[in-house]
This record gives C-alpha cells, structure tokens and sequence, in this order.
C-alpha cells in the first residue's frame, strides 16, 4: 500500500503552482523566525522546493525532525496563516459586531 501524504498548506492536491510558492514562502519565513539555525535544513529544502517540487519530501522529512517544540510553533502558525478566513458571523452582522 502506497502511504498518502499530507493534504494540507502547500502538500494540498490541485494547488495553483503560484499559490504552492505563496505557501512555501510563508513556511519558510515561519520556520525561520521560529527555530532560527535549527530550522537551516528545513529552509533550504524549503527553497530548493520552489523550483524543484521533487523536494517536496525531503522538506516534510526536515519539518518532521524538528524538535517536537518547534514543529508546535510551525505547523498551527502555518495553519492560522494559510487556512480559509473566516466570515463573520450572522449574529455579529446583525449586532454591528465585526469580529
């Protein structure tokens, strides 16, 4: 049996390849700013994957052996920044409310 991968953030199927390099960039600036020389491995495969989308499994690999604390402070950053926004509620609508 082949293993499915993740179908999330820039792993998601039927990605513009413009949004797929929006979405890389933005983990990589995460992983950047959260691990600093820790994260150097997953950057750079992170880079390397925008012009080569074979590197896409080694930067999962990088990003799965972080340590556990890191791969906390990356992966909901990453979800908060790139998940669908969210429309107001009918309720706050009506109230004036816009949050």
């Amino acid at each position: 049996m082949i293993p499915v991968g993740p179908q999330y953030g820039l792993w998601a199927a039927n990605l513009h390849p413009g949004e797929r390099i929006a979405r890389l960039r933005c983990l990589t600036a995460i992983a950047h700013l959260s691990c600093g020389p820790r994260g150097a491995e997953l950057v750079a495969l992170l880079r390397a994957t925008e012009a080569d989308e074979a590197a896409v499994p080694g930067a999962l690999a990088a990003l799965n052996r972080l340590a556990p604390l890191d791969r906390r402070r990356i992966v909901p950053t990453y979800a908060v920044l790139t998940g669908p926004v969210q429309q107001p509620s009918l309720t706050s609508k009506i109230e004036g409310r816009t949050c």
